[in-house]
């Protein structure tokens, strides 16, 4: 049993949990994820290690409650303990010192992203993060993402804090100012990873991507984390997450990821939500 000994809402359906999980937190690095487990009922989820305390023999967990499960695991507490924690699991983030980098989190995906950004600051990297959201309201973790980048822009959706845009403006704004860049680091929602891809690929320009795909076992026997790179099927699980972000075919993941749609929704119906079968 793996307890929860903090729990905080970070923005409206954003929660953090911080867990006792000691060899997890002795193991894993900036990168990883684990797969959790609420109930012996329960589906199994993937979530990255938003942080960890090896000391404390703690790891941190941020997740959006989306789905059905995540609904679920926002209603635990303090005190309360998950079923299973799997992990450390997937390929660590490669650090080294690169020059400039530019990390790049959009929604929760600033979350997976701070401990990246973390290590390559400590590696010696002037790292350069643009955070973003849909408005002020859902934005986390700005003070964490400060204390790790030597420059830091904000960008919302609807101008209510930061710059009005999307993340890639910034981004954009330095290639068309000539200013190097090494690597770029994105993780955030699949439109978001595809633009930032869009933008870094005319100009050759590393860039980095995590990908989240259905998952259930994350040890590659399942395959439903599949994805295509460069024209060849790899897992998320086992050849990633991290992938080389101008040979993810981001269509064909998109397609994938909204494939049991119809069953969160008969899942939401069930648990007495609103009813959206039909629509």
């Amino acid at each position: 049993m793996y307890t929860i000994v903090k729990k905080e809402e970070l923005s409206p359906g954003v929660k953090l949990f911080v867990v006792k999980a000691e060899l997890i937190a002795r193991k894993c690095q900036p990168g990883q994820f684990v797969i959790l487990r609420i109930d012996e009922n329960g589906e199994r989820i993937p979530l990255t290690i938003a942080d960890f305390d090896r000391d404390a023999g703690t790891i941190t967990l941020i997740f959006q409650e989306v789905g059905n499960t995540t609904r679920q695991l926002g209603t635990l507490n303090e005190g309360d303990a998950l079923l299973d924690l799997a992990g450390p699991l997937g390929k660590a983030t490669h650090i080294e010192k690169f020059g400039t980098v530019v990390c790049v989190g959009g929604g929760i995906g600033v979350a997976p992203v701070y401990p990246i950004a973390r290590a390559y600051k400590q590696a010696g990297n002037k790292v350069v993060s643009i955070i973003g959201a849909r408005n002020a309201d859902l934005l986390i973790m700005e003070k964490e993402m400060a204390a790790v980048s030597d420059i830091l822009h904000i960008t919302t959706d609807d101008g209510s804090k930061g710059r009005k845009g999307f993340v890639i403006h910034p981004l954009q704004e330095m290639i068309d100012a000539g200013e190097k860049i090494d690597l770029v680091m994105a993780i955030g929602p699949v439109i978001m990873m595809r633009s930032v891809a869009d933008v870094t690929r005319p100009h050759g320009i590393p860039t980095l991507v995590s990908l989240n795909p259905i998952m259930v076992d994350g040890t590659g026997m399942c395959g439903g984390c599949r994805v295509n790179i460069g024209g060849k099927n790899k897992f998320a699980c086992v050849d990633g997450p991290e992938f080389d972000a101008h040979q993810v075919d981001f269509n064909g993941l998109m397609v994938r990821q909204r494939m049991y749609q119809d069953y969160e929704k008969m899942a939401r119906c069930s648990e007495g939500g609103n009813c959206q079968c039909n629509k």
